[in-house]
């Protein structure tokens, strides 16, 4: 048996395609594309060299690339066979530059099987160079869709390209990216003829579309109007959603604590485009983007169980896992029976809540996702729930009680702005006939708050009040004495620390901004610090 028969990437030794002389298809021995590796939603320019020399026949692919990049030899070799292309009996290395960047999963077959048609003579390479490409690769030569998609383009354009060729089914989702030229490609020989080539004739095929992962439904969101009483309780909901703070509601079961958490993403406002994108990229990425999520500017809403892990929250086993904390960014991450979450859960909550950002460092190595979302905690009084008012049938224990709340640490605690006490809803509240505020209603205030909000941090890198340094809303609004004279007692007293100090000054702010004023006063300061400290 010959040597190239006993490499299992060997290939068969053919005539080159009719038009083509063997001296021209050996003057080219390199051959150039353009791709991109990401790592979360960042992705670092790769550039993809196919070169042909003398040896025994096969391809190696070199640049520290994974088993999915690695098996694309053999769906390229089958691509280009039943697309009718023969390459040359000759040793194929393939390098993704540079090595010291991991290449994960199965978008690179596209840009190596250009390259290795430009080897071969196929394509011209200026009508190759300063284009991206993108896509897997099927046997019959299909160009198939692959999560990560959108992020490619979004990183493609930050690195200064502007031409992307991508599957032709997920050509609707990279146009979300102002200023992209998106070139779709239902196959490889489509994209060779789309490229100039001459002696490929592709053969009539259908654009293959993507499957998303099954994913739990969007949990459904409430009206404000079907709240009945709970007016502390409105109000609070209103000034979270109008500054971006979070909140944790303390009340027994039934008080309405889910209900009016699932009312919040309806009155905030509409992402904007550049927001949408950044979500849509994690829904990319995640694998779970459907069509209706591309037609949608609605926040993201994520309701986790208390049973899910800090693994699934924060993202791991595989570089490009989005995890809950990263799937709720520019939205909204509701944890019901919050004290019921495992304690690994609770304290992974620190970092996103306080940057906005969660990284994740795993055997592969480090990746750092956005998670800008706002978070909203519900938990019951006691581990029975039934531990308010001096009828209550509560037999919880006063160290059981304890220990319950004390699942909810001080540093976690001291991080949410807003906590609000829930009392039961009474027959009074069920039979009250003043008809309740629509969440239609309530938005409109919410975007005049955002908008004051967005002029007044116009030059600054937030643009919410939750998220404006403490130190800069105080010397801006240069606070009197007599202002903070509650305030400053409660910090000299340990009721506040000087960040629990800063948040009720951000909470006092959006107060004002949804009250119309330039400037919060002492009745705001006052009024956000009872939404601080009230028993939670």
């Amino acid at each position: 048996m010959s040597t190239a028969a006993s490499d299992p990437e060997a290939l068969p030794a053919t005539a080159l395609p009719e038009g083509r002389a063997p001296s021209e298809a050996r003057t080219r021995r390199i051959g150039r594309t353009e791709a991109i590796a990401l790592a979360g939603l960042d992705g670092t320019p790769v550039v993809v060299e196919a070169s042909a020399n003398a040896g025994i026949p096969g391809i190696d692919i070199v640049g520290l690339p994974d088993a999915a990049v690695s098996e694309s030899r053999k769906r390229i070799r089958a691509a280009l066979h039943n697309m009718g292309v023969t390459i040359q009996t000759l040793r194929y290395t393939v390098s993704l530059a540079p090595g010291s960047v991991r290449k994960v999963g199965t978008g690179f077959d596209l840009a190596i099987a250009v390259a290795i048609l430009e080897v071969e003579g196929c394509l011209d390479p200026a009508a190759v160079r300063g284009a991206v490409f993108c896509g897997e690769l099927g046997l019959d030569g299909r160009v198939l869709p692959f999560p990560g998609v959108l992020p490619t383009v979004v990183s493609g354009m930050r690195a200064g390209f502007r031409r992307f060729v991508v599957p032709a089914g997920c050509a609707e989702e990279a146009g979300m990216v102002p200023g992209a030229q998106i070139v779709p490609a239902v196959s490889l020989a489509d994209c060779a003829v789309t490229l100039g080539a001459k002696d490929i004739r592709p053969a009539p095929a259908e654009a293959v579309r993507p499957h998303p992962v099954r994913h739990a439904p969007r949990p459904q969101i409430h009206d404000l109007s079907e709240v009945q009483g709970q007016d502390d309780a409105r109000f609070a909901l209103e000034v979270a959603a109008a500054g971006g703070h979070h909140l944790l509601m303390m009340g027994a079961p039934g008080a309405g604590k889910t209900l009016i958490a699932s009312c919040l993403p309806g009155i905030l406002p509409p992402l904007d485009p550049p927001a949408a994108v950044e979500v849509m990229a994690l829904r990319s990425l995640a694998g779970t983007l459907t069509r209706e999520d591309t037609a949608s500017a609605l926040p993201p809403f994520e309701t986790p169980h208390h049973r899910t892990t800090a693994a699934a929250m924060l993202g791991s086993s595989r570089p490009n896992m989005v995890g809950v904390f990263s799937r709720a960014h520019r939205g909204v991450l509701f944890m019901d029976e919050a004290p019921e979450f495992s304690r690994d859960v609770l304290e992974a909550l620190r970092e996103p809540v306080e940057s906005g950002w969660c990284r994740v460092s795993r055997a592969w190595g480090s990746v750092t996702l956005p998670a800008e979302f706002q978070l909203v905690m519900a938990a019951n009084p006691c581990p029975c729930g039934a531990g308010l008012g001096p009828d209550s049938a509560c037999r919880c224990t006063p160290a059981d009680k304890r220990r319950y709340r004390d699942r909810l640490s001080g540093p976690l605690l001291d991080r949410v702005d807003i906590r609000l006490e829930m009392l039961p809803v009474t027959p009074a509240d069920v039979h009250a006939p003043i008809p309740r505020e629509s969440s239609e209603e309530v938005a409109r205030r919410v975007v005049r708050a955002r908008e004051a909000q967005a002029a007044r941090y116009a030059d600054m890198p937030w643009s919410t009040n939750a998220r404006a340094p403490g130190a800069w809303l105080r010397r801006a609004f240069a606070f009197s004495a007599a202002e903070t004279r509650v305030l400053d007692r409660a910090l000299e007293t340990g009721a506040l620390s000087m960040r629990g100090y800063d948040r009720v000054v951000r909470i006092a702010a959006s107060i004002a901004d949804l009250a119309g004023t330039e400037r919060p006063g002492a009745d705001e300061l006052g009024a956000a610090l009872l939404m601080r400290t009230q028993e939670g």
